[in-house]
């Protein structure tokens, strides 16, 4: 089946849904974190009747705005994508995979479009109380509506709460609150949410010290500095902790992935942690050029066994055990997984061939052998691997997921120390002495959205080649259209996505340009 498939065609489809999907995120985690801080501000505001606090959650409210219509439009472009690029994957999970993006839609994305009409035009219609509901509503639903998504794309990292239905040869849902609340999703949501929470503090105090900086609104930027600089900081500690959860989920789940974004080559009891490293650019194993081995490395003892099973002494597989195997941990090699899926797709076709001969009995009969507890978990556990000829290619790009991965963590860690600093500086009263911090607030914007961009390439290149771990490689995914077709409409797609950046990043330096309203006419002040 495999062997019929354009390479060229698999590798232009994902560099389109990865362009769209990298565009979508630059636009969401900013809406994600900034509608909570605005709520935050507003609740301030209800709680003091003090009108600079209305003016500043006017002001960000704004920002909040233009993100999040630019975002809209490339989110549906997103979904759209499933059904054009890639019809194979979506006639296999459909069923599973349809369920949270449709309540995405009916639930979260009405939620949030109800209440956003309120938060913006209902500041003279509606009393204040009424007004601070919609806000928080408003935020609440944005993060609803992220949630759907990333249960999603937990399920397809590790699936859960369906059964393979050989009559239609699709996955179907069998336990919807197994999908939800798999331990995948959860830490997915909580993990994700959260980094879009520091990205937003960030943009609000990077922001703020620019008026500072242009000795304007500073009472504005103090106030927004202090909301931001707690919200980003607690924010930045919880980021921590929902990251250790989902290494070690990881861990378990996706070992392949988690041996990659830590350069884990060969699999080790007290395995220690490489906190900093060079790759070479010299192949290891000329057959695989995801391999590379280190020039240098700083590496902690015992780290990594504790990070990923809670154990200072426990066994952590590296990439070569998953390939070759190891018998005294109990790790199946690739071949033998392969062979494995090899039997499951040939019992299906076997099915399927009986069906269509019109021999119902034999059909049966395989359908119940199909369905068997020990089928399911010593074969169909594998039917992915069927599709694969060589195990190399089980292996993720294990530079750009160490690297991805380690500037994440580098820069998770320096933002807990700027929220520190932002906050003690305007405390003090002191930030506008601290010009150079100030520059430096402007210039760690771009950093929050690297960093945040780093995040999902950990999560998608790592799991390569998967589409749905174990069961769908990304290359039986894809649609077979002409590869023409999907380079023409890449080429279409980033020029109107580009276009939409430059757009909102003009609006909203014109915006920031202008600044708050210096007074407010009419409403509830």
């Amino acid at each position: 089946m495999l062997e019929a498939i354009d390479v060229s065609l698999v590798n232009w489809s994902r560099a389109q849904f990865a362009l769209t999907a990298m565009y979508h995120w630059i636009f969401v985690p900013l809406t994600l974190g900034i509608s909570f801080i605005v709520a935050f501000m507003e609740t301030i505001y209800v709680k003091t009747g003090n009108p600079e606090w209305k003016k500043i959650t006017k002001f960000w409210m704004t920002l909040f705005g233009i993100n999040f219509a630019i975002g809209v439009a490339t989110g549906i472009i997103l979904e759209f994508e499933f059904g054009t690029n890639w019809s194979n994957y979506s006639w296999f999970v459909g069923d599973i995979f349809g369920a949270p993006l449709a309540i995405e839609g009916i639930l979260a994305f009405f939620m949030e479009s109800t209440f956003i009409a309120i938060m913006f035009f209902g500041w003279k219609k509606v009393s204040k109380k009424v007004h601070l509901a919609a806000t928080w509503l408003t935020a609440i639903g944005a993060n609803l509506s992220a949630l759907w998504i990333l249960v999603a794309n937990a399920w397809m990292q590790s699936p859960v709460g369906m059964q393979f239905n050989p009559e239609t040869a699709r996955n179907e849902m069998v336990s919807f609150w197994e999908v939800l609340f798999s331990p995948m999703a959860v830490e997915k949501f909580l993990h994700t949410t959260s980094s879009g929470f520091v990205l937003a503090a960030i943009f609000v105090i990077g922001i703020s010290a620019w008026f500072i900086l242009k000795k304007r609104e500073i009472v504005f930027a103090r106030k927004s500095i202090a909301v931001a600089a707690v919200f980003g900081f607690l924010s930045s500690i919880y980021v921590i902790f929902t990251g250790d959860s989902s290494a070690r989920t990881i861990a378990t789940h996706q070992p392949m992935k988690f041996a990659a974004f830590e350069g884990l080559y060969n699999g080790s009891e007290r395995a220690g942690l490489i906190a900093l490293g060079i790759m070479s650019t010299t192949d290891t194993d000329e057959s695989n050029q995801n391999l590379m081995d280190f020039n240098m490395k700083l590496e902690i003892p015992n780290i990594l066994s504790y990070m990923a099973y809670m154990d200072w002494n426990a066994f952590v597989p590296g990439i070569n055990d998953l390939i070759d195997g190891n018998e005294k941990y109990g790790i199946m090699s690739a071949h033998e997984k392969i062979e494995r899926g090899k039997t499951a797709i040939l019992k299906l076709k076997e099915f399927k061939e009986a069906k269509e001969a019109g021999n119902t009995e034999l059909a049966e009969s395989i359908k119940a052998e199909f369905q068997t507890k020990d089928f399911q978990e010593n074969y169909f556990k594998y039917f992915g691997y069927g599709y694969i000829t060589d195990p190399h290619v089980l292996i993720p790009s294990v530079p750009l997921s160490f690297y991805s991965f380690h500037i994440m963590v580098f820069l998770g860690m320096y933002f807990i120390l700027f929220f520190f600093l932002s906050f003690l500086f305007v405390i003090r009263g002191k930030l506008e002495k601290h010009r150079k911090f100030l520059k430096l607030a402007i210039w760690t914007i771009p950093l929050a959205y690297i960093a945040s961009q780093c995040g999902w390439i950990v999560a998608e290149v790592g799991r390569q080649p998967w589409v749905i771990q174990d069961l769908m490689p990304t290359m039986a995914a894809v649609t077979k259209i002409s590869t023409s077709a999907v380079q023409v409409t890449f080429w279409l797609f980033a020029a109107i996505f580009t276009v939409l950046l430059i757009a909102e990043v003009k609006i909203m330096m014109r915006q920031i340009k202008i600044g708050p309203k210096v007074k407010e006419e009419g409403g509830h002040n």
